[in-house]
């Protein structure tokens, strides 16, 4: 006797960053506002003219997405005013994360922080970070991208 597909074991989903996240929040409500003006909508992204080639993180929001360029090899992330992006969110610490690009590609560092620097839903302490990869930083969630 067969059993019918659909009760068949199926193979376990990958982790997200979102795994164990009871809320999250409104990402690009949360950026510095010198930061929004700077960063590129999606739909603009997409028509007329492509994006520039670079390093980008993903802030999406319910009603927007963003696309923030990395132009620094460093770049420090937290919700100190040191912070060359700076994300207003209780969650997430004043250094929270050092995005880095050298000649061997960019990794996340976590910067000491309290509720920890997380790659596709898991925990580091450094991370080599890929095109695609989700970045969550307290409760706010980021997609590294190359273009």
């Amino acid at each position: 006797m067969t059993t019918p597909a659909s009760t068949q074991p199926q193979p376990p989903e990958q982790p997200t960053a979102m795994e164990g996240i009871t809320e999250r929040v409104d990402a690009v409500s949360c950026l510095d506002e010198r930061v929004r003006r700077e960063a590129t909508p999606v739909a603009q992204a997409q028509t007329p003219q492509p994006l520039e080639r670079g390093r980008y993180l993903e802030v999406q929001g319910p009603g927007e997405t963003l696309l923030v360029r990395l132009e620094r090899d460093v770049t420090r992330i937290g919700r100190g005013l040191a912070a060359d992006l700076r994300l207003d969110e209780n969650s997430v610490s004043r250094r929270h994360a050092v995005l880095v690009h050298d000649a061997s590609g960019a990794r996340v560092l976590d910067d000491r922080s309290s509720n920890g620097t997380f790659v596709n839903g898991r925990r580091v302490e450094q991370a080599a970070l890929a095109h695609g990869d989700a970045l969550m930083l307290g409760r706010v969630v980021l997609r590294y991208l190359e273009v």
